[in-house]
């Protein structure tokens, strides 16, 4: 993805009510999500919340497994752990690299 594409991803553009619509979910869960930790919104210099489309997958993927019984706790295991796999698929892709222009 390029930088101008992730860019727009990160813009925090929605308000909290268009957010929580997006999501399919009420406000008042987007809230009780970042009091708990698992979403950390912009916040305008007048603190109103500002989510970008970043946050919006995220808080589908919440939704996805609270909807198969996940807790908020199991929720914020899984986040973990798939950012840390991501990480980890980064890094091997960078070692492979490296490995082949080791070879040539």
């Amino acid at each position: 993805m390029s930088d101008a594409m992730m860019g727009e991803e990160r813009r925090s553009l929605f308000i909290i009510s268009v957010a929580a619509e997006l999501a399919g979910v009420h406000a008042q869960t987007l809230r009780i999500y970042e009091r708990k930790g698992l979403i950390e919104p912009a916040r305008t210099q007048g603190g109103s919340r500002r989510y970008s489309e970043l946050d919006i997958a995220l808080l589908r993927r919440i939704q996805e497994l609270t909807n198969q019984g996940v807790s908020l706790a199991g929720v914020r295991m899984v986040l973990s752990l798939e950012a840390a796999l991501a990480q980890a698929q980064v890094r091997i892709s960078e070692l492979e690299g490296q490995i082949r222009e080791q070879r040539s």
